[in-house]
């Protein structure tokens, strides 16, 4: 059985958030995939939708179909803890 990680992050290169969320990422070593949404329409797209057309990023889609806007390190570190990564 494959272990890598299917967590999407919708982020943007200028992001102070985003570049928080790839750390904790990082620090953890937790294997993400990222789509910049300013190069990326469809990813724009998705994260327009999954927040009611009013994007905001960083926006994290986890393999189980949750997914978080903005996390605060604490909330990230939480939710790959729960999921066992």
């Amino acid at each position: 059985m494959d272990k890598k990680s299917k967590i999407t992050m919708y982020s943007t290169q200028w992001c102070g958030d985003c570049v928080r969320s790839k750390k904790v990422f990082e620090k953890l070593n937790v294997d993400f995939t990222e789509i910049d949404i300013d190069f990326d329409k469809d990813g724009f797209e998705i994260a327009k939708k999954l927040q009611n057309q009013n994007p905001r990023i960083p926006t994290i889609v986890f393999e189980d179909g949750s997914f978080l806007v903005e996390p605060s390190d604490i909330e990230l570190i939480n939710k790959i803890s729960s999921l066992k990564l």
